[in-house]
């Protein structure tokens, strides 16, 4: 599925003949942040969603059928046999993660028209079935596009060809998508994603402090550091350490949900923790240092980690003894 942001691209009509495509990724990913490149000829399609630090997702469809993931990202990049128009959309990094998942979303209305379905009815009834997916709405007439991302049936933003009214969830932005259906109609689809616990934006999230201490963040912090310098040190890592622990998290996500990227409840990145979720302080601490404790055997540092983790024990021995497991 290749659904496009409804505004215009930072940079568009680029050809793949003549660039590099793995360097204008990286310049993308530090000049905008986070978004997608399109990838587009007569014989295929194709979309690579990035932020900052590491490329999310991608799907390519042709007359073959459709991939995604690493073999749709490689795939675009080598662009062989294809002659490739490329734009770029800039999309804000607490959504870049939605529209990652959003090439496997489940359809679950199709083609439904104004003239048959009551959009502002359906619309009401997926927020009250706490939908987490996206509503993708085509105006009759030519009068734009526009979609609504839904997670556990809040809005949580969106992307529209007009110019919007504040933020996508208010009053005003939703009566002026309801007026503008009522008066020219439209086709719409509804989308589900089932594979995210959790999505950036949800609104029932807790900040930092209300549910885990911060200490167990200094504590978690501090180790990390501390792994992460250690594999830069011994030169064991070959790509960002912030990227290995991610796909870490996502082989531990099924024991501990918090840890999911796509989630994006729990994230290390510049020696900093980030975090909006709702585990204990014990499920944080345990699910991060059994995760870290992994890793650093995977790369073959444990030993040198451990030692340099001297401190850190002795300075944590308490939350170490209460929670159960040491580095």
């Amino acid at each position: 599925m290749v659904i496009l942001p409804k505004e215009k691209p930072v940079l568009g009509k680029l050809n793949s003949y003549y660039l590099r495509l793995r360097k204008l990724l990286e310049h993308c990913q530090g000049e905008f942040g986070s978004g997608c490149v399109h990838f587009e000829s007569p014989a295929a399609e194709g979309m690579i969603f990035f932020d900052k630090d590491e490329v999310l997702n991608g799907v390519f469809v042709s007359k073959d059928g459709e991939i995604e993931g690493q073999q749709a990202i490689d795939t675009l990049l080598k662009a062989d046999g294809y002659n490739f128009t490329i734009n770029i959309f800039h999309i804000a990094p607490e959504l870049v993660y939605f529209w990652a998942h959003m090439p496997t979303a489940k359809v679950i209305y199709k083609n439904l028209s104004t003239e048959f379905t009551d959009f502002e009815v359906l619309f009401s009834k997926m927020k009250s079935e706490k939908l987490t997916g996206f509503f993708n709405i085509l105006l009759n007439s030519g009068e734009g596009r526009a979609l609504y991302f839904l997670n556990n049936g809040n809005v949580v933003g969106g992307s529209c060809s007009w110019e919007s009214v504040g933020d996508f969830g208010s009053k005003e932005n939703l009566d002026l998508l309801f007026t503008k259906l009522k008066t020219v109609g439209g086709i719409f689809h509804v989308n589900k994603i089932s594979s995210l616990n959790a999505l950036v934006g949800n609104e029932t999230k807790e900040p930092v402090g209300q549910q885990t201490s911060l200490n167990v963040f200094e504590s978690l912090e501090e180790l990390l550091v501390i792994v992460e310098r250690t594999g830069v040190k011994n030169r064991k890592m070959n790509e960002k350490f912030s990227l290995l622990l991610k796909n870490k998290f996502v082989q531990k996500a099924d024991q501990y949900n918090f840890l999911d990227p796509f989630a994006a409840e729990f994230e290390y990145a510049n020696y900093k923790i980030t975090y909006a979720g709702a585990a204990t302080d014990k499920e944080v601490f345990r699910g991060v240092v059994e995760s870290v404790k992994e890793l650093a055997g995977e790369l073959e540092i444990l030993s040198q980690a451990q030692d340099a983790a001297g401190a850190w024990r002795q300075k944590y021995v308490e939350m170490i003894r209460d929670f159960g497991i040491n580095f």
